[in-house]
């Protein structure tokens, strides 16, 4: 008789009698029973599982038992190392569940041994940094940079010795059978299941059908965990990206390619190189322009939002047709590909010296198709320019990803899952369905199952929201919000985050708090986001202040979490040129933008926000929402009620009696 998921979930199940205090949970037996039936059906299943239902076990039991090749998808790396390295573990310890299981990262995490050769060779050396990492390529199995903890993610020697989809050569490399990557996937042909993140999964999704035939091996069955986040990332692998430093890592990969060779020191391949180089400068100098001249801020949808509303957290601004027609634009965009078309013509002529230069020539065409697309972009794609702490970045992308979705992956024959703890929107499964491409016509059947949290959110946890603070476009509302957070924190007995809808507010917050209070206060940014992590859930009574990274992903169980504090309901900023142009096509259909597209985002992304206090059932503690909207507002009734039915109070008296309380306990 095939064993089920239930029957080892079960309250007289193998796990029940194996794991110390295992609790019996209902969402979770009922979540098992969907995922084998979508498995068993090869059918689609939306899946929202509150926090302490367990799913994780209960999507990878039946994945597990079925059989089959399963792709697991999580939203970040912490989720995939814990299914790989605690969860299979403890199903293949306790239950005597043997399944192969590989855990695969983006490109970009993974040490390319041809990029490091070539580094290595080039008269320029990185000094010290370069020799720690010498000493760490000898040793490691695996090239997975996160080894190197000592070693920050953002130094900028990993962008010149790790892997990416433009980087790899493929089986002409001299490094191919010694390549991280090459082992890496032949491991993962031979797992039945392979653990994945969702920038894989979509990169993988772009690339299928064309000659690379995607990234990841063929596989019957999908999960993708935190799939409310599925519609952002895919966004960015179905348009295209050029950036001022993407185009000078290309460049400085060239150079050191061809010292590697010891091919034209100084002749006229670096000749043109380098007018490669200047010509992109000019270009990019022009956009920059180009930026400073559009005024696109469109109010349409935004009588309930003011400009300072979400997480824009660079200068950014459509490319109107006129702005990428302006005769500068046009005159400097035609230099650039010009001189590209010669370079990759003369890297291609070195092909028969060396695999890497034909490569390289390649890469320049890639290049040459990604600017004609940002500054010519097709039909139903919305282009922009937008420049962040020096890097000038022009992007296109479509303003609808569910036709693309549809066709190539919930058309694709596959059982699908997609589960999160904030898959609907203000009580429905629609807007998600609408977002990803869930519609009418699908080949597979859908069910959706919408599980209650498991947590007691009425007894363990109460839901602030003030109303004698100013509004958020008051003047007043910072020092209001201000005062108010730190009146907050000081009653708290264990800690806090501070989560922030903008980064002028998360600076202003922490730079306040820094100096008004005796507790440690950390801000996104000073560390890397698992350093700060693993230093507040140490300190047990800090303050972390943090912008959209920190809203969801997180986890601190315990007492070293006990108040969130939201600065305001997190609207999707009116003037990024995306979400405008999505606003435009809700409105096209005859819908309004503020109710059927900012209001349900805002809901998603606030229960996220929400969501990061209570992960135990022991778990206690406050969320404030500093934006009196919540209330004052109609709307603000639908928002709270999308959020767990905690208990409400306008009075700080009565979250002064709730950490009281706490105390005395």
């Amino acid at each position: 008789m095939r064993v089920r998921a239930e029957d080892l979930l079960g309250p007289t199940g193998p796990l029940a009698g194996a794991l110390g205090g295992y609790e019996h949970r209902a969402g979770q037996i009922a979540m098992a029973r969907a995922v084998e039936r979508a498995i068993d059906g090869d059918s689609i299943l939306l899946c929202e599982a509150g926090t302490g239902t367990g799913k994780t076990l209960a999507y990878l039991l039946p994945a597990i038992l079925s059989g089959r090749r399963v792709v697991v998808s999580t939203a970040n790396k912490a989720l995939q190392e814990q299914i790989v390295l605690r969860d299979l573990p403890l199903l293949r310890e306790l239950l005597g569940l043997e399944c192969d299981a590989a855990l695969v990262k983006g490109l970009g995490n993974y040490l390319c041994l041809r990029r490091f050769a070539e580094l290595r060779a080039a008269p320029a050396r990185d000094g010290d940094t370069l020799a720690l990492v010498e000493d760490w390529a000898r040793r490691t199995t695996t090239g997975d940079r996160a080894e190197l903890a000592t070693l920050p993610e953002s130094h900028p020697i990993w962008g010149k010795i790790t892997s990416s989809s433009d980087t790899r050569i493929g089986a002409p490399c001299r490094y191919f059978e010694a390549c991280h990557v090459t082992r890496l996937r032949r491991r993962a042909l031979e797992s039945r299941v392979v653990v994945v993140n969702h920038h894989l999964l979509l990169a993988h999704l772009a690339m299928s059908g064309d000659n690379a035939g995607g990234v990841l091996p063929e596989f019957d069955v999908l999960i993708v965990d935190e799939a409310h986040r599925l519609e952002d990332v895919a966004s960015v692998f179905f348009g295209a990206t050029v950036s001022s430093r993407g185009i000078e890592r290309l460049l400085a990969d060239v150079e050191r390619s061809l010292r590697h060779a010891q091919l034209d020191s100084g002749g006229s391949t670096s000749g043109h190189v380098g007018i490669a180089r200047a010509r992109a400068a000019e270009l990019f100098e022009a956009a920059v322009a180009a930026l400073e001249a559009s005024k696109n801020t469109s109010e349409r949808g935004t009588r309930e939002r003011s400009a300072s509303d979400g997480p824009l957290e660079g200068d950014r601004r459509a490319l109107l047709p006129e702005i990428a027609a302006s005769p500068l634009l046009v005159e400097r965009y035609h230099a650039l590909d010009e001189a590209l078309a010669m370079l990759a013509a003369v890297l291609a002529g070195h092909e028969r010296i060396t695999e890497s230069m034909g490569h390289a020539a390649g890469r320049v065409g890639k290049l040459r198709d990604g600017l004609a697309e940002v500054l010519y972009p097709q039909r139903d794609h919305v282009a922009w320019l937008e420049r962040t702490d020096g890097v000038v970045t022009l992007s296109a992308t479509p303003v609808d990803v569910g036709p693309l979705m549809s066709r190539k992956l919930f058309d694709s024959g596959r059982a699908i899952v997609l589960t999160s703890a904030t898959l609907t929107s203000l009580g429905s499964f629609e807007f998600v369905r609408q977002r990803l491409g869930l519609k009418e016509g699908l080949s597979a059947p859908l069910e959706e199952l919408k599980l209650e949290p498991e947590l007691s959110h009425a007894e363990n946890a109460l839901l602030y929201t003030p109303t004698d603070l100013p509004e958020v476009t008051d003047a007043a509302y910072f020092d209001a919000a201000r005062t108010r957070t730190q009146a907050l924190v000081e009653l708290t007995p264990g800690g806090a985050f501070v989560l922030a809808t903008s980064l002028r507010m998360m600076r202003g917050l922490h730079a306040a708090l820094r100096a008004s209070l005796a507790r440690c206060v950390l801000v996104q940014g000073e560390a890397p986001k698992s350093v700060l992590l693993e230093r507040f859930r140490r300190l047990g009574d800090a303050v972390l202040v943090a912008t959209m990274s920190f809203w969801e992903g997180v986890d601190v169980p315990g007492d070293a979490l006990a108040l969130v504090v939201i600065d305001r309901i997190p609207f999707e900023p009116p003037n990024d040129p995306l979400t405008t142009a999505r606003a435009h096509r809700v409105e096209a259909r005859g819908l309004s933008s503020f109710r059927d597209y900012y209001l349900p985002r805002a809901a998603i992304t606030l229960a996220q926000g929400y969501g990061r206090l209570l992960r135990t059932r022991d778990d206690r503690g406050v969320v404030a929402v500093l934006d009196k909207r919540i209330v004052t507002r109609p709307y603000g009734q639908r928002l709270v009620a999308s959020l767990p039915s905690a208990r409400r109070t306008e009075s700080l008296d009565e979250v002064r009696a709730f950490f009281a309380r706490w105390r005395a306990s």
